[in-house]
């Protein structure tokens, strides 16, 4: 019973836990400005390793590189913008979680966008079309009785050629 409730209460706090402690003590700055400064900055920066990750919350090689390049340039007197020119162009601006509104980047924003439109675009489209083929046409005449008896005739599954079957004749009988 006990064994049942401790593997999930520890799957869930392995899971919980998993990179919140990647940033080393080592690399931690003494002055508590400097490291805010350091952990507020590096929280908007990618792990080129990891892609999906600020070097805050990667443990990858690269990232603790990029996190122990930042205190240096901060504690070298960089400003914030600085840093992040600095890295701009050293690796592009794929550096950056967000990318900055520019020529080159407007597919990365507005591209999403663009998708949905057109996706309700096609839909609008194709519910229309589809309407107007399934609608009665204007001036169309209903069915007179004898062209539903017809109709009847030929969609009743037990008929053949479209005449019905006799269940007398099947049977041998008059």
């Amino acid at each position: 019973m006990i064994a049942r409730l401790t593997a999930p209460l520890l799957l869930l706090a392995l899971i919980w836990t998993g990179d919140s402690h990647a940033v080393q003590p080592d690399e931690r700055l003494a002055d508590p400005v400097l490291e805010a400064r350091a952990r507020d900055l590096s929280k908007g920066i990618r792990c080129l390793v990891c892609q999906n990750q600020s070097i805050d919350d990667s443990n990858a090689d690269l990232a603790r590189d990029l996190r122990i390049l930042l205190r240096e340039r901060l504690t070298a007197g960089d400003s914030d913008k600085q840093i992040l020119d600095f890295l701009v162009a050293r690796y592009g601006d794929f550096v950056l979680l967000k990318p900055p509104m520019k020529a080159s980047t407007y597919a990365l924003w507005f591209g999403p966008l663009a998708v949905f439109i057109g996706a309700v675009i096609g839909l609008v489209v194709f519910f229309r079309r589809r309407t107007a083929l399934t609608a009665v046409q204007p001036g169309a005449a209903p069915l007179d009785s004898g062209e539903r008896a017809r109709l009847a005739a030929l969609l009743d599954p037990e008929a053949i050629d479209g005449e019905p079957v006799n269940a007398d004749k099947d049977r041998g009988g008059a």
